[in-house]
């Protein structure tokens, strides 16, 4: 600890601290563009400038250690003058161009010229103009008001590990650019817009369509992927505009990936906003008691035991459960919540967590990924692991596929005979894992679904237990997925009962005329010409595969369109809230659920948003620790492997896409135009002013 004077006033603080992050920590506001708390210190900007006593003159503060016994003046008339020409300095080649600038209204460049400005300026000369740069479909540039304070930079660099964006020139003539004009090809890449002060680098997709004021903030969840990332949807009437991250240190921090933040233009097209019922042939739209008839009539047909139920990527905790409880009522075992067919255990926890959670990833001092790429499957936890590996001291292991995961890593090999090896320790890598103290493996979501998951599954059990990734506080047994629903589905045992079909089965008895119904809540990646001769019920909210196959549409709530609990790939259940209402006759998917138990004669026993939540606590305690971890004994799991029994097939990541996994990714147009972008650069071509 040391001790500062700041404005005659004694004060205790961390030593290991910069002035700036001192002068914070008491409260005391200083002005700033270049410094952020996550990013390295530049120095660049000046606007931090503070009096310290016996300096000849004002100091940045960002970038001065903390001695002890330092007096301080931030509030001195040599400070407000420093400001006052810093400021002045920094509007010399700004644009004054606020009444058409994306940026008004929530511009620092704004409201630190109105505190720390002064009211008039006394350059006469030509401004400077520098031509704006091509970024690709997500990040519009108007660099003639960048200030150089290379926030972007070092956030391309430090934390999205993509190096694409540099300073060219010197001096005046300095220039923020993508090297050889290319877009940028972080899933990350959005994130620049937040950290720009200014209006530099704004959202291609939102410019010019609104204002901040306009639009009516919510605070939600994310479902593209399994992170559960904290975000803040921005609405005006019934549009979502735009989406925003929100902090949460534990997940995402204060970075969501670029299908999070850009694809909520999906959530306005190709919408189901009304009942349809299959008539010679063709859907047609129908009112939701034909439609509930329609589907009473064919359950009194085919019994329990010809029903089944399959939920998708994005289906919510409340639907899940009022769907299971139905079909309990109805006497059908045949649920699923895995439509990809992982094998994983929904009887033991801790096989399908991220055990160690998300913030567990900095205590790690070596990591083995198994079949997984974490850049595109979760690109918010990639940047987490990276920052890890930037740390130093942490050596990771890849089996699998080969990637650029944005970090160094040895790639160990390919299958599952590599993992083999590391699990019996005859791998040069298992001397890496015998020495770290806090060691940890993540299963890629790839390795549950082949033929053996569940032997892999077994396996990476056996190495986690051999190298002591269990026990003493730490678990570093982890398993990610890509479905936002998947954990809270396990967790509510939405999976085939005793005697029950898991989604391979169903699709198999669907086939052969075993199953006569299957019930898809927002499933679209199963094989829709696998379902045979079922009649088919889709509550979903986009005309994806599963409504193309239906007999029976009934239109759903997007998770901006309700509230509803989703439990992250850690187990850490978390609630969405309502941003706008579904469009047309759509509803949240429990209350269908709900209403037509009743059609159906088997009503479902609450009748309130809080009596199904009280229900979900009573499934499984877990849900009643919202936006917490309740963490999952150890027990055994996994099928084991006798020697030459595993699939020599090599360890394959499911995501060939980044941008469109799911029905609001497939719709969004930005989406669209991000992955031409993408098979443009995988084929040679350039992008950007190729002139």
């Amino acid at each position: 600890m040391a001790t500062i004077t700041v404005n005659g006033e004694e004060h205790e603080v961390d030593g290991r601290l910069t002035l700036f992050q001192a002068l914070q920590s008491i409260g005391k506001e200083v002005p700033h563009f270049c410094f952020h708390e996550r990013l390295s210190i530049a120095g660049n900007c000046r606007m931090c400038l503070v009096e310290v006593e016996k300096a000849p003159k004002p100091v940045a503060s960002c970038a001065q250690p903390i001695m002890d016994g330092m007096v301080v003046l931030t509030d001195s008339e040599k400070t407000i003058k420093a400001r006052r020409g810093v400021m002045e300095f920094l509007l010399i080649n700004h644009p004054l161009d606020c009444p058409i600038c994306d940026q008004g209204g929530e511009c620092d460049l704004q409201d630190q010229a109105m505190a720390y400005g002064h009211d008039r300026t006394r350059f006469e000369e030509n401004k400077r103009a520098v031509h704006d740069k091509e970024m690709g479909p997500l990040v519009k540039t108007i660099m003639t008001r960048c200030i150089h304070c290379t926030r972007c930079i070092r956030f391309a660099e430090e934390v999205a590990g993509v190096e694409e964006i540099g300073a060219l020139h010197r001096g005046e003539h300095m220039e923020i650019a993508t090297y050889l004009e290319r877009s940028l090809t972080s899933e990350l890449s959005g994130n620049v817009i937040d950290l720009c002060p200014v209006g530099a680098l704004t959202s291609k997709p939102y410019a010019f369509t609104a204002r901040s004021w306009e639009l009516r903030k919510t605070e939600s969840i994310d479902v593209m992927d399994a992170v559960g990332s904290n975000i803040r949807v921005d609405s005006r009437g019934a549009e979502v505009m735009r989406v925003l991250p929100r902090l949460n240190d534990d997940i995402n921090e204060e970075w969501i990936s670029d299908k999070t933040r850009f694809a909520c233009d999906g959530l306005k097209r190709q919408r189901l906003d009304r009942p349809y019922v299959r008539r010679d042939g063709g859907l047609e739209p129908a009112s939701w008691a034909e439609a509930f008839a329609a589907i009473a009539d064919r359950i009194a047909e085919t019994g329990g035991a010809g029903m089944a139920a399959i939920a998708g990527d994005q289906a919510d905790c409340e639907a899940m459960i009022a769907l299971k409880d139905l079909f309990a009522a109805c006497g059908s075992q045949n649920i699923d919540c895995r439509q990809d067919g992982a094998k994983v255990d929904p009887a033991v926890r801790a096989s399908y967590l991220f055990n160690s959670g998300i913030a567990g990833i900095d205590e790690a001092d070596a990591l083995l990924l198994i079949g997984a790429n974490p850049r595109i499957e979760a690109a918010v936890l990639n940047a987490r692991i990276r920052r890890r590996w930037r740390a130093g001291g942490f050596r990771i292991g890849l089996i699998g596929e080969a990637a650029d995961l944005t970090y160094r890593y040895d790639h160990l090999g390919n299958g599952a005979e590599t993992l083999r090896a590391v699990a019996d320790g005859d791998h040069s890598f298992a001397e890496v894992l015998e020495g770290a103290e806090r060691p940890m493996l993540i299963v890629g979501p790839g390795v549950p679904v082949r033929d053996d998951g569940a032997a892999m599954l077994g396996l990476a059990r056996q190495t986690a237990e051999r190298f002591g990734m269990v026990g003493g506080g730490w678990n570093g047994f982890n398993v990610l997925h890509t479905a936002a629903s998947r954990v809270g589905g396990l967790d509510l045992g939405f999976a085939p009962g005793e005697g029950g079909r898991d989604t391979a089965a169903i699709l198999n008895g669907a086939g052969k005329g075993e199953i006569g119904l299957v019930w898809l809540l927002g499933a679209d990646e199963i094989e829709m010409d696998r379902l045979g001769d079922a009649f088919v019920v889709y509550q979903g909210h986009h005309g994806d595969a599963g409504a193309d196959r239906a007999d029976v549409i009934l239109p759903g709530a997007a998770y901006t369109e309700k509230s509803a609990t989703y439990a992250n790939v850690e187990g850490r259940p978390q609630r969405t809230a309502l941003g706008i209402f579904p469009p047309g006759d759509a509803r949240e998917d429990w209350t269908i659920v709900r209403a037509f138990s009743e059609v159906a004669g088997r009503k479902l026993p609450y009748d309130s948003l809080a009596q199904v939540r009280a229900r979900l606590a009573e499934a499984n305690p877990v849900f009643e620790a919202v936006d917490e971890i309740v963490p999952a004994p150890w027990e055994v799991f996994g099928d084991p492997v006798a020697d030459g029994e595993t699939d020599p097939t090599p360890f394959r990541s499911p995501v060939q896409n980044f941008y469109m996994t799911d029905p609001i990714g497939r719709c969004s147009e930005t989406m669209a135009k991000c992955t031409q972008m993408r098979r443009a650069l995988a084929d040679g071509a350039r992008t950007g002013t190729d002139g």
